[in-house]
């Protein structure tokens, strides 16, 4: 498309195996990610072999989103490096001396360094009335994997969503591939209506491998018995404007690994 910017044509141009063909719309998707995973117990400085293992993880990403009615495709493909070249442990030290918090003592017995990768794929199906008004209600329902050392695992889910002016998108959980405003969408007119909602989501993963639970893939290093089966519920409130949203949520997930002493409990924003 020659109004793509130059470096999205160039992109395309070396993932064409990966672009979608054949649908109303697509868009292509650039991410950043860095993830640090640590035990409860920052005083620590030994191995902690009933919890799970420290770790960091520094990731790029290019998805792209292919959209025909209410029915959206997703792919991601997700590279980096998980172990002390992420810099988890300066970047958390930072962190907590300008909160004022404890550093946490036991980064000596982090993963070590892995090149990694995944692929991500999800598929989307949005149910709403024939009848629009102002008020009105949608539900997402969702299903795929991913496939790599990072991780992998077969998914599937779905969210509820009730509010005034719905946003025309596939949801509004941030967590998951195209579960925010990445996804195409056929009403984003920067001046339309204030927007709000109430969302309920849930996701259901069966994980084969997991980094950051099972531990390096080729070289000795600490480990947990991982769960096999996953669950998560979420609930949240968001507000659209144009081409913007804000979402929060509070979501409550069942324990990722055997001994494991409290059931994740986090927030987005």
């Amino acid at each position: 498309d020659p109004c793509l910017p130059r470096l999205a044509r160039w992109v395309n141009g070396y993932l064409n195996a990966l672009t979608p063909e054949g649908f109303e719309q697509q868009n292509m998707v650039a991410t950043f990610a860095h993830a640090i995973f640590t035990p409860t117990d920052f005083t620590r400085s030994d191995l902690i072999v009933d919890d799970r293992p420290y770790a960091a993880a520094l990731l790029v990403g290019l998805g792209y989103n292919a959209r025909n009615g209410d029915h959206l495709r997703t792919t991601q493909l997700q590279f980096g490096i998980v172990g002390p070249s992420a810099r988890g442990e300066q970047v958390q030290n930072e962190v907590h001396k300008m909160l004022g918090d404890e550093p946490f003592q036991g980064w000596d017995n982090q993963l070590r360094d892995e090149p990694v990768f995944r692929i991500v794929h999800e598929r989307m199906r949005r149910f709403s009335p024939e009848e629009k008004g102002t008020w009105g209600w949608d539900a997402i329902t969702h299903y795929g994997g991913s496939l790599g050392n990072l991780a992998t695992y077969a998914n599937a889910g779905a969210e509820l969503r009730f509010g005034r002016h719905l946003p025309d998108d596939f949801g509004s959980t941030p967590l998951r591939p195209a579960g925010e405003n990445t996804a195409p969408t056929r009403s984003r007119s920067p001046g339309g209506p204030v927007g709000f909602h109430l969302f309920l989501t849930t996701d259901a993963r069966w994980v084969l491998r997991d980094i950051t639970l099972d531990g390096n893939t080729w070289k000795d290093s600490h480990s947990v018995d991982k769960k096999s089966f996953v669950g998560e519920v979420g609930a949240g409130l968001a507000i659209t404007k144009g081409r913007w949203k804000f979402a929060l949520a509070r979501y409550y997930r069942s324990r990722e690994f055997e001994g494991q002493q409290e059931a994740p409990v986090f927030g987005s924003f």
